[in-house]
């Protein structure tokens, strides 16, 4: 192939296959099984939120292909076991929606976008009793376990609000977030039983990801830039220690937070 050409989904599916090759192909490759490649596959997913969130479409490209990637490195290893191929999956998602989308594949119509929401939660249902799951008539019924817990966290606060199960604003959220930081003080001052203490932080966790909800915040995405401010001023810091010639591991916490106050006092605010 030419440095022109441009490579299609077949070539990528050829070269999965080559790189699991036992004889021919990569051996690290050749050693992952589904088990060792779905940390990659749920770090790659945050790699294309991130490129969305830093609106860098060129790295979008390329981290949608690392997340195609993961994709088809999963059919490759079923088909190998012969328990199905990338044909298969796609296949699968598109009968799903086709299915869930009757109002644009078929004849249903919808008065507004609640109603659509609603019956897609509807369909939902029937497809698990199809599969045989147990019945289940809890609203919570189908809050997958394999979700990120902030995520699995969001869904059960918005299940049950959907049956009135809910704060009526902002703030009595708030006014439990502070009750449940208080219980993690006393927690404190009582000795800090580890599991006590994982269990009042839990609920610090759970209610923040409710007050994020009823600010119409992304928890995610607002994690993700508190992550980012703390590495920008740290590494201001790291930069004004080395200007001065005192290294920052080499200063007292009094001095490191002079210089935290420094970097931040001398940030644009957005």
């Amino acid at each position: 192939m030419t440095e022109t050409t441009r490579h299609s989904l077949d070539d990528l599916l050829a070269i999965m296959a080559r790189l699991r090759d036992p004889q021919r192909g990569c051996p690290w490759d050749v050693q992952q099984d589904f088990a060792t490649i779905a940390p990659y596959t749920i770090e790659e997913a945050y790699e294309v939120a991130d490129a969305i969130d830093r609106k860098d479409w060129h790295d979008l490209r390329d981290e949608l292909g690392d997340l195609l990637l993961q994709v088809v490195f999963h059919a490759q290893m079923a088909q190998e076991q012969g328990l199905f191929d990338f044909a298969d999956v796609a296949h699968a998602i598109s009968d799903k929606m086709i299915r869930r989308h009757p109002h644009v594949f078929g004849d249903v119509s919808y008065d507004d976008v609640e109603a659509q929401k609603e019956a897609w939660e509807a369909i939902k249902a029937e497809e698990r009793a199809a599969k045989g799951e147990s019945h289940d008539d809890s609203a919570l019924a189908g809050v997958s376990r394999g979700l990120p817990e902030w995520k699995r966290a969001l869904k059960l606060q918005q299940r049950a609000a959907k049956v009135g199960f809910d704060w009526p604003d902002e703030q009595p959220v708030l006014d439990k977030l502070a009750e449940e930081i208080e219980e993690v003080r006393a927690e404190f001052a009582a000795g800090a039983d580890k599991a006590r203490l994982q269990d009042e932080i839990g609920d610090v966790a759970f209610v923040l990801v409710n007050l994020a909800r009823h600010a119409d915040v992304d928890f995610s995405q607002a994690l993700r830039h508190a992550n980012e401010k703390f590495e920008r001023r740290f590494r201001g810091m790291e930069a004004l220690a080395r200007e001065e010639g005192v290294p920052l591991a080499e200063r007292g916490l009094e001095a490191q937070e002079a210089l935290w106050q420094r970097v931040k006092g001398g940030e644009v605010l957005p």
